[in-house]
């Protein structure tokens, strides 16, 4: 017998889709701005504009600093990791290039990268293991003399598995290829240095783990590349308004129009509230609460848990199946007769899917947060024990 569902605490576990609940500071910044500011920045002279324009400096200050960027300038804002990802694909591709990438994307990756495949550039996806590790010498072979761009991400959305950046940095930089990283997964709970790893676009998103809110992003390029990523998008930009050409500098090559501010807000304080934690410390609860889940998994009969099974080397992002169960049933009597939020199906990751073994059905996946708990493990753990065992929600 379960609880009513109107009197359970829910419990959230796809923080990997976005980070909830929010740090209290998030809301107040965006109803500070709503509030007490409003304006449009860089678009008139008074002071409520001005204040915003301030926002914006601050958060490109704040996220720089966080990734080791050395110019806040090149810190561009988008409304996702998506539309990031987009610009340094489409921006930077051309028909006759060649691009390599992992067999464990998401499609923000794979999406952009086939259509330029359409186009006519080249690409080439690198296999991983059946735990979506990938080897850098598979990446040195693919390197050839047209090689423009590698497009890796930094963590699966799938099960977590973090790639070796930093060795595959250094390989592209010996080989004078760009490297784009995709950090949706990692920024703000996995350390990130932009220079040490020699990365030159590194994609990022607000809502997850830099605990803003959605709608906020942006794209991160070293000095190298800036003047050879082509804009998304062209229009107003609050400078150089006398001209009808578009601005080549930064940040305002890339960022067209009326920006999410109010959203920008609330990112500043979600980053504001990781440094005050500490990304090593964030990052050092989630390997604990990985390795919890990891090992109370594999005790359950009839489970089968994808990925390294080492939560040193991940995320805490957890893929299960049970035998007989479609993901989707067991996700949905998590939710009804648990309370328990989970993510079933591809994750947005069908090469990935592929790659562990799992395509088409996919997975039952489990995203750990910062503001989870151990209690949180054990309660979700008793609730596959119980399921499994009354066949509960089956029903």
């Amino acid at each position: 017998m379960t609880e009513p569902r109107e009197s359970r605490r829910i419990l959230y576990l796809d923080n990997a889709a976005t980070s909830y609940p929010k740090p209290a500071g998030t809301l107040r910044a965006m109803e500070r701005f709503s509030r007490d500011v409003g304006a449009n920045p860089g678009r008139s002279g008074h002071r409520l504009s001005v204040e915003a324009g301030r926002i914006l400096i601050d958060t490109r200050e704040a996220l720089a600093e966080l990734f080791g960027a050395e110019d806040p300038l090149h810190v561009v804002f988008a409304k996702n990791a998506t539309e990031a990802l987009n610009i340094a694909i489409f921006g930077l591709l051309e028909p006759g290039d060649h691009a390599v990438t992992s067999g464990m994307e998401h499609n923000s990756v794979m999406r952009p990268l086939r259509e330029m495949e359409k186009r006519g550039a080249f690409l080439t996806v690198v296999p991983c293991s059946p735990a979506g590790e990938m080897d850098p010498d598979d990446v040195r072979r693919a390197i050839r003399r047209e090689t423009k761009a590698i497009y890796l991400t930094h963590a699966s959305n799938v099960v977590g598995t973090l790639m070796p950046v930093a060795d595959i940095g250094r390989l592209a930089r010996e080989r004078g290829v760009l490297f784009c990283v995709d950090a949706a997964q990692t920024a703000g709970a996995v350390p990130v240095d932009v220079k040490a790893m020699n990365i030159d676009l590194l994609a990022f998103t607000g809502h997850k783990s830099l605990f803003g809110p959605q709608g906020t992003g942006g794209l991160v390029l070293s000095a190298s590349v800036e003047e050879r990523v082509r804009p998304l998008m062209m229009g107003g930009t609050g400078s150089r308004s006398e001209s009808e050409e578009h601005p080549l500098f930064l940040p305002d090559r890339f960022e067209s129009g009326t920006p999410n501010t109010v959203g920008i807000a609330g990112l500043e304080a979600g980053i504001r509230f990781v440094r005050e934690k500490g990304v090593d410390y964030i990052r050092r609860k989630e390997i604990g609460l990985a390795a919890r889940l990891i090992e109370g998994l594999r005790e359950i009969r009839g489970m089968t848990v994808y990925g390294t099974g080492d939560a040193e080397k991940q995320t805490p992002v957890v893929s299960f199946s049970v035998e007989g169960k479609p993901p989707s049933e067991v996700s949905y009597a998590l939710d009804e007769d648990f309370a328990i939020m989970s993510r079933p199906g591809l994750h947005c990751a069908p090469a990935a899917h592929r790659t562990i073994g799992t395509f088409p059905e996919g997975t039952v996946r489990l995203s750990l947060g910062a503001f989870n708990e151990a209690k949180d493990v054990d309660t979700v753990l008793a609730a596959l024990h119980q399921m499994i065992n009354s066949k509960a929600g089956t029903s």
